[in-house]
């Protein structure tokens, strides 16, 4: 048995030995959040997750820790005051995962937001992250502005501002906050389903089974935690009603557009960010309505004529084609659907997030941002203590530093056996794609995508024991999941 079995994965059945304080369903951002939360303030915890971890939209984000600064046009600066305040602390607990950038915001006449506007929107935008933003705002004349920018069409151009946000690696978020909430003494189990739940004598009988095994078995839990993201509302008991919206990103190489800061493009009721990623440039994202499968999502032709048109607009030298992408991915956003007010543009639908205990204890989390996961870890853990009554510590995961591993970072870590190794071993991977999506993002930074997943895929084999036959099996997952899932 290799280490990665003999460290992570448990008999299925062994879950069924005690009876825990907390199940909690999703292995994204949220669900993360909340087990290491509830692990740290010293309950039982068990969090089940029906694929990989981050496979959802917790892999398929901007990679952006923001406050949101359009929201401010829109009049909701208490969320922008919550997602800023996370932001900063985000800054300090997962420093590797926090890379500041200043985001330059060009304004053409009769296009988005005037200047003046802008101007004032960044200067609150500072003070709403406690006056103490990763960088100072600027405001900027076109002159000015084009020396940061030299390819960005002079026609109309009336200047700009920059603010400061930060880029991250969201599935990096994820694993390195799981790591701590193992560390804390949290149960982890990826390709593990919830089937059902049901309530008696205050406490809840849950059947989970293990997807790569076949085996189900029944487990304890005094509450359940529905943190499923863009599933959530299709769990049983869930009482969450979600409006799910697409996004979708491309990534090129730099040569192809030479910008060293993130540029963020305004495109009618909404904007499109450039973003400076190593050696590539992500560009996205797409904001439209999507009643699919959430696992089905994927990037079309039509969403690359759409973000190039954007981008093409704005840099017209550049004249960026399809053939220049190296890469896309595509998520669904599980937005909470507004319950007493007619539905407007998906851009205009809120990002607040809601807790709410449909039965007792049980709890369904819904909404939010990558950037406020933690708070919405934290409240949920206050409400989960107090229906259990007990006086719980109080949250310290502001506070404490995330577990990182050792080649966790913002830019996917080198191509190298040892990177495998710790994935492997370290970091719960079970298939090729949960190591070259997920765990380093190789999938979507190198051109020669196929050259990288046969070298893994080698290491794989002699760190995990597969024969040539698995090998190949996990080279044709890999390339069905990266046609499929991502885009």
């Amino acid at each position: 048995m290799n280490d990665n079995e003999t460290n992570r994965k448990e008999p299925i059945n062994s879950l069924a030995n005690d009876p825990f304080d907390v199940l909690i369903i999703g292995g994204g951002i949220v669900g993360s959040g909340i087990a290491r939360d509830a692990a740290m303030r010293g309950l039982r915890t068990l969090l089940v997750e029906q694929a990989d971890f981050a496979s959802g939209t917790s892999s398929r984000s901007s990679r952006l820790l923001h406050g949101g600064l359009r929201y401010l046009a829109q009049g909701r600066i208490g969320l922008v005051r919550e997602a800023s305040v996370e932001k900063m602390r985000l800054s300090k607990i997962a420093a590797h995962l926090c890379q500041p950038l200043p985001f330059l915001f060009p304004v053409w006449k009769g296009a988005g937001w005037p200047r003046w506007m802008l101007s004032i929107g960044v200067k609150v935008y500072d003070l709403l992250c406690g006056g103490n933003n990763l960088g100072k705002s600027r405001t900027y004349g076109p002159v000015e502005l084009l020396k940061h920018l030299p390819g960005l069409r002079r026609e109309g151009l009336k200047g700009g501002t920059s603010h400061y946000d930060a880029l991250t690696n969201d599935a990096r978020l994820v694993i390195d906050t799981l790591r701590s909430a193992e560390a804390a003494g949290a149960t982890l189990r990826n390709y593990t389903s919830f089937v059902a739940g049901v309530a008696s004598n205050g406490a809840w009988t849950c059947t989970v089974r293990d997807q790569r095994e076949g085996v189900a078995v029944e487990v304890q839990a005094r509450t359940v935690v529905n943190a499923a993201g863009a599933w959530s509302a299709k769990i049983p008991h869930s009482t969450v009603r979600l409006r799910l919206t697409k996004g979708v990103h491309l990534v090129i190489d730099q040569s192809r557009l030479p910008v060293s800061e993130a540029v963020v493009l305004p495109e009618g009721d909404r904007i499109l960010f450039v973003i400076p990623w190593g050696e590539r440039i992500i560009l996205g994202t797409t904001d439209t309505e999507y009643q699919g499968d959430p696992a089905a999502v994927r990037t079309n032709a039509e969403d690359i004529d759409y973000v190039l048109g954007v981008v093409n607009r704005a840099f017209p030298e550049a004249q960026i084609k399809p053939d220049d992408v190296i890469s896309t991915w595509a998520g669904v956003r599980p937005l909470v659907a507004p319950r007493h007010q007619k539905e407007g543009a998906p851009s205009d639908v809120s990002r607040n997030h809601e807790i709410r205990m449909g039965e007792p204890g049980w709890f369904d989390v819904a909404g939010g941002k990558l950037t406020t996961y933690r708070l919405m870890a934290e409240q949920t853990i206050d409400q989960v203590g107090r229906h259990l009554g007990k006086h719980l510590p109080h949250s310290r995961t502001a506070e404490l530093p995330l577990s990182a591993g050792p080649h966790s970072g913002v830019l996917p870590p080198p191509v190298q056996r040892d990177v495998v190794a710790e994935s492997c071993r370290n970091e719960w991977v079970v298939h090729l794609d949960d190591l070259l999506l997920r765990r380093t993002s190789w999938h979507f930074y190198h051109a020669d995508q196929k050259a990288v997943a046969e070298q893994a895929a080698h290491w794989m084999a002699e760190l995990l024991g597969w024969d040539p036959e698995q090998v190949a099996l996990e080279l044709k997952r890999y390339q069905t999941v990266a046609e499929h899932a991502p885009g």
